[in-house]
Protein backbone atom coordinates (compact mmCIF):
# COMPACT_ATOMS: atom_id res chain seq x y z
CA UNK A 1 0.00 0.00 0.00
CA UNK A 2 1.45 3.16 -1.09
CA UNK A 3 2.41 5.80 1.82
CA UNK A 4 -0.32 8.84 1.98
CA UNK A 5 1.70 12.11 2.83
CA UNK A 6 -0.45 14.83 4.09
CA UNK A 7 2.05 17.95 5.61
CA UNK A 8 0.40 18.67 9.31
CA UNK A 9 1.20 21.60 11.36
CA UNK A 10 1.97 21.14 15.15
CA UNK A 11 -1.88 22.17 16.60
CA UNK A 12 -0.73 22.67 20.36
CA UNK A 13 1.55 24.69 22.38
CA UNK A 14 4.61 23.76 24.81
CA UNK A 15 4.00 23.35 28.34
CA UNK A 16 6.58 25.92 29.87
CA UNK A 17 6.83 27.96 32.32
CA UNK A 18 10.38 29.64 34.24
CA UNK A 19 10.68 27.69 36.56
CA UNK A 20 11.26 24.53 34.25
CA UNK A 21 14.83 23.15 34.71
CA UNK A 22 14.37 20.23 32.03
CA UNK A 23 13.18 20.05 28.22
CA UNK A 24 11.78 16.55 27.38
CA UNK A 25 10.95 16.91 23.56
CA UNK A 26 9.10 14.31 21.63
CA UNK A 27 9.58 14.59 17.15
CA UNK A 28 5.65 15.43 16.60
CA UNK A 29 2.22 14.52 17.98
CA UNK A 30 0.92 11.24 16.91
CA UNK A 31 -2.37 10.78 15.52
CA UNK A 32 -3.97 9.93 18.63
CA UNK A 33 -2.18 12.95 20.65
CA UNK A 34 -3.26 15.14 17.54
CA UNK A 35 -7.18 14.19 18.37
CA UNK A 36 -6.60 14.26 21.85
CA UNK A 37 -5.08 17.95 21.91
CA UNK A 38 -2.25 17.07 24.34
CA UNK A 39 1.18 14.99 24.35
CA UNK A 40 1.43 11.60 24.38
CA UNK A 41 -2.49 10.77 23.74
CA UNK A 42 -2.08 6.90 22.91
CA UNK A 43 -2.78 4.98 26.01
CA UNK A 44 -0.31 2.81 25.20
CA UNK A 45 2.52 5.43 25.16
CA UNK A 46 4.32 5.03 28.45
CA UNK A 47 5.04 8.69 28.87
CA UNK A 48 2.67 9.62 31.36
CA UNK A 49 3.62 6.17 33.73
CA UNK A 50 6.89 6.65 33.52
CA UNK A 51 6.86 10.29 34.87
CA UNK A 52 4.14 9.49 37.39
CA UNK A 53 6.20 6.43 38.62
CA UNK A 54 9.26 7.95 38.94
CA UNK A 55 7.61 11.14 40.97
CA UNK A 56 6.09 8.53 43.41
CA UNK A 57 2.55 10.09 42.50
CA UNK A 58 -0.63 8.77 40.95
CA UNK A 59 -0.84 8.48 37.20
CA UNK A 60 -2.77 11.62 35.51
CA UNK A 61 -5.72 11.47 33.02
CA UNK A 62 -6.48 14.57 32.55
CA UNK A 63 -4.74 17.41 30.47
CA UNK A 64 -5.21 19.58 33.52
CA UNK A 65 -3.34 16.83 35.81
CA UNK A 66 -0.82 16.43 33.14
CA UNK A 67 -0.10 19.52 32.96
CA UNK A 68 0.09 19.68 37.05
CA UNK A 69 2.49 16.90 37.24
CA UNK A 70 5.03 18.66 34.95
CA UNK A 71 5.25 22.18 36.15
CA UNK A 72 5.27 20.66 39.77
CA UNK A 73 8.69 18.83 39.32
CA UNK A 74 9.75 22.09 36.36
CA UNK A 75 9.41 19.77 33.40
CA UNK A 76 8.78 21.90 29.95
CA UNK A 77 7.51 19.47 27.16
CA UNK A 78 7.45 19.66 23.56
CA UNK A 79 8.20 18.43 20.17
CA UNK A 80 11.31 19.25 18.02
CA UNK A 81 8.96 20.02 14.85
CA UNK A 82 6.66 22.55 14.11
CA UNK A 83 5.40 20.51 11.01
CA UNK A 84 6.20 17.82 8.83
CA UNK A 85 4.94 15.90 6.26
CA UNK A 86 4.35 12.63 7.95
CA UNK A 87 2.12 9.23 7.28
CA UNK A 88 -0.01 8.58 10.16
CA UNK A 89 2.33 8.47 13.26
CA UNK A 90 5.39 7.18 12.34
CA UNK A 91 8.59 8.98 12.81
CA UNK A 92 10.20 6.87 10.07
CA UNK A 93 7.82 8.60 7.62
CA UNK A 94 8.60 12.21 8.30
CA UNK A 95 9.64 14.16 5.54
CA UNK A 96 10.76 18.31 5.48
CA UNK A 97 10.95 19.08 8.93
CA UNK A 98 10.22 21.86 10.40
CA UNK A 99 12.03 22.88 13.65
CA UNK A 100 9.76 24.67 16.56
CA UNK A 101 11.62 27.69 18.02
CA UNK A 102 13.63 25.81 20.31
CA UNK A 103 16.07 28.22 20.84
CA UNK A 104 13.83 31.32 21.98
CA UNK A 105 12.56 28.75 24.90
CA UNK A 106 16.21 27.64 25.83
CA UNK A 107 17.51 31.08 26.36
CA UNK A 108 14.21 32.33 28.24
CA UNK A 109 15.45 29.22 30.80
CA UNK A 110 19.61 29.24 30.37
CA UNK A 111 20.33 26.55 32.73
CA UNK A 112 17.50 23.67 31.33
CA UNK A 113 18.72 20.81 30.38
CA UNK A 114 17.15 18.67 27.09
CA UNK A 115 15.99 15.19 26.99
CA UNK A 116 14.66 13.42 23.69
CA UNK A 117 12.11 11.02 24.09
CA UNK A 118 13.77 8.28 21.31
CA UNK A 119 16.40 8.15 19.41
CA UNK A 120 14.93 10.31 16.32
CA UNK A 121 13.43 13.45 18.27
CA UNK A 122 17.41 13.54 19.08
CA UNK A 123 18.12 13.16 15.90
CA UNK A 124 16.18 16.03 14.76
CA UNK A 125 16.94 18.38 17.57
CA UNK A 126 20.73 17.52 16.86
CA UNK A 127 20.29 18.29 13.19
CA UNK A 128 17.78 21.10 13.16
CA UNK A 129 18.49 22.67 16.90
CA UNK A 130 21.50 22.19 18.35
CA UNK A 131 23.88 23.93 15.82
CA UNK A 132 21.78 26.93 16.55
CA UNK A 133 21.72 27.16 20.25
CA UNK A 134 24.53 25.00 21.19
CA UNK A 135 22.90 23.21 24.08
CA UNK A 136 23.29 19.52 23.66
CA UNK A 137 20.50 16.60 23.97
CA UNK A 138 20.30 13.65 25.91
CA UNK A 139 18.78 10.79 24.50
CA UNK A 140 16.40 8.74 26.63
CA UNK A 141 14.97 5.43 24.84
CA UNK A 142 11.15 5.87 23.56
CA UNK A 143 8.53 5.59 25.75
CA UNK A 144 6.02 4.93 22.49
CA UNK A 145 4.30 1.53 22.30
CA UNK A 146 6.57 0.99 19.08
CA UNK A 147 9.57 0.45 21.33
CA UNK A 148 8.07 -2.71 23.20
CA UNK A 149 11.98 -4.30 23.57
CA UNK A 150 12.17 -1.62 26.38
CA UNK A 151 10.41 -2.72 29.65
CA UNK A 152 8.94 -0.01 32.10
CA UNK A 153 11.77 -1.28 34.49
CA UNK A 154 14.26 -0.43 32.02
CA UNK A 155 12.56 2.68 31.08
CA UNK A 156 12.38 3.64 34.66
CA UNK A 157 15.97 2.94 35.04
CA UNK A 158 17.13 4.71 31.54
CA UNK A 159 15.01 7.84 32.47
CA UNK A 160 16.58 8.48 36.27
CA UNK A 161 19.07 10.87 34.49
CA UNK A 162 15.54 12.95 34.26
CA UNK A 163 14.98 12.58 37.89
CA UNK A 164 18.14 13.58 39.09
CA UNK A 165 17.63 16.99 37.73
CA UNK A 166 14.63 18.71 38.46
CA UNK A 167 15.53 17.01 42.45
CA UNK A 168 15.87 20.17 44.60
CA UNK A 169 19.50 19.61 45.85
CA UNK A 170 20.92 18.94 42.38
Amino acid sequence: MPITWKQIQHPFAPVWDESSRVLVLGTFPSVQSRANAFYYGHPQNRFWRVLAMLFGQALPESIDQKVTLLKQHHIALWDVLAACDISGSADATIRNPVANDIPTLLARTPDMRVFANGQAAAMLYRRHIEPVCGVPVHALPSTSPANAAWTLPRLLQAWQPLLDCVQPDS
